[in-house]
């Protein structure tokens, strides 16, 4: 089956009910639509409330946005010296490569900025510039290549991509972001493998994923290719109603991502981002949620609660110390020691 791309092809493909295909075209038509055949054998046709159907299939409520969001919630913008480049911690950069993705997620928060009326990667002079950047600044020890899914590229192209940094004497570590394992995990195949693999730098996959049935056999024997080949794989998850906002489902995500030699390493606090608010959970439970974890998993698989503080602040880690509930939401501690107001609005305007 070819990737369902349309809210017509869901309605064909019985993944929303066709009487609902009016009321979504809206939705499609300001935000991205792209499930693989992969996603959309996972979801259960049969429940209304099925956690992978949430995290893919467009909503109404994605149109009605809080006064708190933001189109660039994480402000990369405010530190992005060149097009392409995130520079906001000194030894470390976000190389944004592409603006697609194989899948989006109705939740992210790059969603104003990805989808398939952008360029599907950077063009060659951007590109170009983008690396001399990176060239130029030796304090930078870590690129992070993230998009968009950079993992949508060719083999052929994310060789290339490896080689132009692997090349840059100060670069010593090369992190992909990326969903692929889980939403496509066919493409993970020997060549892709070996196209990551650069002499001269360490290469690291962090994986995307929300829930346990994302974990299929399938996904696992693709995150064993990366692995035995060498490649350290961390995970990224983000907190997400209706998702994964339970101690059982996030224990059992958890688990399984050890038992597939994937470390978990982030639970994101789900960002700002337009038409989200019927994801976002409140930090209080976030933090009840993430007591839970530790006391019933070992310490393999506790990951990090973070949450990114808006503006392009700082991303912080979630703890009882650098967290304040106020009378009007929260405030939150930066690395230097400086407070910034996070609101609590949750509840999307009517």
């Amino acid at each position: 089956m070819s990737p369902l791309k349309t809210v017509s092809a869901l309605a064909d493909a019985g993944l929303i009910p066709a009487e609902r295909a009016g009321a979504l075209e809206p939705v499609a038509a300001r935000y991205a639509v792209a499930l693989t055949d992969t996603v959309a054998r996972l979801i259960d046709r049969g429940d209304p409330n099925d956690p992978i159907a949430r995290q893919y299939i467009p909503s109404e409520a994605e149109l009605r946005a809080t006064p708190e969001e933001r189109s660039d919630p994480i402000g990369d913008a405010a530190h992005s010296p060149v097009p392409g480049i995130v520079h906001r911690h000194a030894d470390r950069v976000l190389f944004k490569l592409v603006h697609n993705c194989p899948v989006y997620c109705r939740f992210c928060f790059r969603r104003e900025m990805v989808g398939p009326d952008s360029e599907s990667a950077l063009l060659p002079d951007v590109f170009a510039n983008a690396v001399a950047y990176i060239e130029g600044h030796p304090e930078i020890w870590e690129v992070i290549v993230t998009g968009g899914d950079p993992f949508s590229l060719s083999a052929r192209r994310i060789g290339e991509v490896a080689a132009h940094l692997a090349a840059i004497p100060h670069v010593k570590i090369v992190r992909w972001h990326t969903r692929l394992p889980v939403v496509d995990p066919a493409r993970i195949n020997d060549e892709f493998v070996a196209s990551l693999l650069t002499p001269g730098v360490t290469t690291i996959v962090a994986l995307h994923a929300n829930h346990p049935r994302e974990l299929t056999a399938a996904a696992r024997a693709a995150c064993a290719r990366l692995i035995d080949a060498g490649i350290p794989m961390l995970s990224q998850s983000v907190l997400l109603k209706g998702v994964n906002d339970d101690v059982k489902t996030l224990e059992a995500l958890m688990r399984t991502f050890v038992e597939a030699r994937v470390k978990p390493y982030y639970l994101h606090h789900a960002d700002l981002a337009p038409g989200t608010s019927h994801f976002r959970v409140s930090i209080e439970e976030g933090l009840t949620l993430m007591g839970a974890l530790r006391a019933r998993l070992s310490g393999l698989c506790v990951p990090q609660y973070v949450l990114d503080i808006p503006g392009g602040v700082a991303k912080v880690r979630l703890t009882s110390t650098d967290v304040e509930k106020t009378a009007t939401g929260w405030r939150i501690r930066d690395p230097d020691g400086n407070w910034h107001a996070y609101p609590a609005g949750l509840r999307p305007l009517s």
